[in-house]
């Protein structure tokens, strides 16, 4: 879409909850009105688009193979997020995507609850963020993921307990 991300951030407040489904390849199935309100795009513009459609430059590459990776393995996962709004503006949240199956175990989709992110998370998060992208570019993913994982072995966790490790760090 070419959006130029901008500084201006939208504000998520303690009581708003963002929800969507996606389907095994990533598309938006279904999203809360207040996901639309946010993210400032209507309806038609997402339903059945590429959840990536909002993701921000700022997010490294490495944090979503990390969730894929997990929800491929029928593992939630919680993560913290910057989204790309359709008139450039930001929004951080704090997801907790869950997979669901059908009956026979298979996946059917994932669903995303986001909320808003700490103050803590933001001041550790943004500068882990920024390094991880600094390293893709220069020495590619697999370095940014193991950086990630140094980071969370220096945390008391491994890239095991990332869900331990991410509320840990949302709720300090």
């Amino acid at each position: 879409m070419g959006i130029t991300p901008t500084e201006e951030e939208k504000e998520i407040r303690n009581i708003d909850i963002i929800v969507s489904r996606g389907d095994a390849e990533g598309n938006i199935t279904y999203a809360n009105p207040i996901f639309f309100k946010i993210a400032g795009y209507t309806q038609s513009e997402l339903i059945d688009k590429p959840h990536n459609i909002i993701r921000h430059p700022d997010m490294p590459k490495v944090m979503f193979k990390v969730l894929w990776d997990n929800l491929k393995e029928g593992k939630n996962i919680k993560v913290f997020v910057k989204n790309l709004c359709k008139n450039g503006s930001f929004y951080w949240v704090f997801a907790d995507v869950k997979v669901t199956t059908n009956p026979d175990g298979s996946f059917r989709n994932f669903v995303s609850t986001r909320k808003t992110m700490s103050k803590n998370a933001r001041d550790i998060i943004e500068p882990l963020y920024a390094k991880l992208i600094e390293i893709e570019n220069s020495d590619g993913i697999i370095a940014s993921k193991k950086e990630l994982e140094n980071f969370l072995i220096n945390s008391g966790d491994n890239l095991d307990l990332i869900n331990d490790a991410m509320v840990k760090i949302q709720n300090n």
